[in-house]
């Protein structure tokens, strides 16, 4: 693929991004707001100081602040996600553009956010001990790093394994492998559990739910967004009109 062709993806990736942090955003403030208001008035009544004036407001943080988080997430990681869509085209299957968006979106979703959430998954304001943080950070990428180097790892084994046992064992072993391994992971790297005594459970179940929801509609709506604005680009008018041609003939034919 010619440099041209990489930056116009990079382009579309940034922008399929952008669209889908907007309704990311829109999840977050609907469905997220509400545990982490809870958590704040649980950590406020809990709480031995007070007074003091805030630096930037709640009102702030819940819409500015959130806007401009999730948005420049969004296009930072649509950007790496054409990136990568530009390595995976052609080189993990006969898919298409749509496809192979798709496939990117989802092994994205999987490896950086859902495997990592599995071990050590968010937490809402007031828990965790602050002594305990950077401990905490550190390992939650590391979690991350490790996905998804063995997710890469596992799908050269599966394009190794494919000649011998087939594309659908080979897919199943590599698959097997990967999940063994992200388990020794998970049964070696240490565990924490923060939450304060009298913290609502259902306020953590609520916030970890919320920020799942996040995700699934950032990939996915990534996933639609590029794979459409890829398959314009790298799929010639004529092709895709010859493609819609034949469609209709064949339905025509089958009346």
């Amino acid at each position: 693929m010619n440099s041209i062709s990489v930056r116009a993806l990079l382009i579309r990736g940034m922008l399929a991004g952008l669209v889908a942090g907007v309704l990311a955003m829109a999840v977050a403030y609907f469905i997220g707001e509400t545990p982490v208001d809870a958590a704040i008035a649980f950590e406020e009544s809990h709480s031995h100081e007070h007074g003091g004036e805030e630096l930037v407001t709640r009102a702030m943080q819940s819409t500015a602040g959130l806007a401009t988080g999730v948005l420049v997430f969004g296009i930072a990681i649509g950007g790496i996600a054409a990136l990568a869509f530009s390595v995976a085209l052609g080189r993990i299957g006969r898919f298409g553009p749509r496809a192979t968006a798709a496939l990117v979106a989802l092994g994205a979703l999987l490896t950086v956010y859902i495997v990592p959430f599995l071990k050590y998954p968010p937490n809402p304001p007031a828990v965790g001990d602050p002594d305990t943080i950077g401990q905490r950070t550190t390992l939650y990428f590391l979690m991350v790093v490790l996905s998804v180097l063995l997710a890469l790892a596992a799908v050269i084994l599966g394009r190794r394994l494919a000649d011998r046992l087939g594309n659908w064992n080979a897919t199943v072993a590599a698959s097997a492998a990967f999940v063994v391994v992200i388990g020794i992971a998970f049964a070696f790297l240490p565990s924490f559990n923060e939450v304060p005594k009298g913290f609502p459970a259902t306020v953590v179940w609520d916030f970890r739910l919320a920020t799942l929801a996040i995700q699934v509609t950032l990939w996915t709506c990534f996933g639609l967004v590029f794979g459409h604005l890829a398959e314009r680009l790298l799929v010639p008018g004529s092709e895709a009109a010859a493609k819609r041609s034949n469609a209709s003939g064949t339905a025509a034919a089958a009346r």
